[in-house]
Order: C-alpha cells, then structure tokens, then sequence
C-alpha cells in the first residue's frame, strides 16, 4: 500500500467536497436543518457530503469499510476502516461563522495510519500519514515549543448534552482562566486538535466527544511532535469519548491538571 499516493488522493478528494459545502453556505441564507438529539444539528450539506466522501473513497481503498457520522453507510471492515466527519462545525455552518472542517481518518486495525482535516473557512488542509512529518498546505508544522502552562493558549469545548461532569469541567475552566494566556472554544474539536498541531494552541481538552471527532486530528498532532491520551493518560481517546492533546512540553502538567479536575 502507497499511503502517500492514498493521502494525497484523500486530500484532493476532501477539497473537491470542500467546494461544494462552500457553494450550498454561498448559495444559501437558510440552511435547513435537523434535530438528531439536544442541541445535536444535521443539515442536508453533512449527509450529502458524507455521501460525496464514501463514495470516493470506495474508490481510493474498495476493500475499507467506514466508521460515519451520518449513517449513510454502516458497512465496517475487517481490516480498514475509514473514521469521517463530513462536517465538524455544523452549529457554525448553520450561523454562518467559521470554523468548520471536514476530518478524515484511515484505521488499520486498532491504529491510525492516515489523517486529513480541511479547514474550509481559512483553506487550510492538514494532514499526515504513517512515518510522515505533519504538514499544512504542503508545509511542515510542528507543536509549538511553550514551556508552561502559564504561557499557552489553551482550547476546549463544551458539551450540548452530556451536562453530567459540568461542575468539574466548570472549575477546571476557572484554573486554566486563571492560569494561562486563556481558553478559547471554536466549536470544532477537528480544528482545534489541527490547531494544536501546527502551534496556534498549546493544548486541548474535551468530553463527550465521538472517534470522528477526533481521529485525524489526534493523529495530527502526534505525528507534529505532541502527545495525545484521554483524561487517565491513557490511550482510550478515539472511542472513550474523552481527550487531551498537547505539545510535548506542556502535556503531562497539562494532563495533571485535567486528571485533577476531570477524574473526580
């Protein structure tokens, strides 16, 4: 297998669906939209979308199966599974502010080989494959270099249904406001793990997040140079629907900190 010549034909596709999410957000006021759970929105663009990507990846690896947001297909494979999110950022899209991202990522078995997220609103494309650097619009990037939790930028999320570990997720938020150059919330966790990757942020945290989610975005980081685990500083982040993303530098104060608040 050439996962280079794979990457770079996922990359292609994804920017050729990229022009599509752009021209229904150029051509459209109102997106209609649905409801899948509290607060959980789906638009024709993200099932269409998702469509767009399976079908094109069928082409890319016929033999994959897939692990989707949309349920448009449901086939998983024995060996290669593609993780996609078709487009993270749908409450943004639907309001009409960036960012939102198309995130794409290749499992072969339990490891991820391959990762790819589009940034529509900047067209920014990052991405990587197994033994590869991380890269940006063709260019390599890395982690930052921050030293200390007091001089990062550190990013988050907030939960739209699973209000179960507020209180701890709350206080965890006033140390980091407190202790750092801020937190920021984008409303894209693809993003924000890609953001992480190239050394816009410092670090990352979440719950109550799903593997497209964060797939290609964990892969990212990791192939920058930083680290990446769930809140035990275990390796549960792609399906434990928790995680913690940093540069090397940062990460195990970092990790600490949330280990303190997060795993009351």
């Amino acid at each position: 297998m050439d996962i280079e010549k794979i990457c770079q034909q996922v990359i292609d596709l994804t920017r050729n669906t990229g022009k599509f999410i752009l021209n229904e957000k150029k051509n459209n006021t109102n997106i209609r939209f649905e409801e899948k759970g509290l607060h959980d929105f789906v638009t024709y663009v993200d099932k269409t979308s998702e469509q767009k990507l399976v079908e094109g990846l069928n082409v890319i690896l016929p033999e994959a199966g897939y692990i989707v947001e949309e349920q448009t297909t449901t086939t998983e494979g024995e060996t290669y599974n593609w993780i996609i999110d078709p487009l993270d950022g749908t409450t943004n899209f639907i309001h009409g502010i960036t960012p939102f991202a198309i995130s794409i990522a290749l499992k072969e078995k339990d490891e991820i080989i391959l990762g790819v997220v589009y940034e529509l609103g900047l067209d920014e494309c990052f991405y990587a494959w197994k033994g590869s650097p991380a890269y940006l619009n063709g260019k390599k990037i890395n982690v930052s270099t921050k030293e200390h939790i007091n001089d990062s930028l550190i990013a988050t999320g907030f939960p739209y249904y699973d209000y179960k570990r507020m209180q701890p997720f709350l206080e965890s938020l006033e140390y980091f406001m407190r202790n750092t150059h801020g937190v920021r919330r984008l409303g894209s966790a693809a993003t924000d793990l890609v953001y992480v990757a190239c050394g816009r942020f410092e670090a990352f945290y979440e719950y109550s997040l799903n593997s497209w989610d964060v797939a290609a975005g964990a892969f990212i980081v990791q192939q920058a140079g930083g680290e990446v685990s769930d809140f035990k500083g275990e390796n549960n982040y792609i399906f434990g629907k928790e995680i913690v993303a940093a540069n090397n530098r940062v990460f195990d104060n970092f990790l600490a900190i949330v280990k303190q608040y997060m795993n009351q």
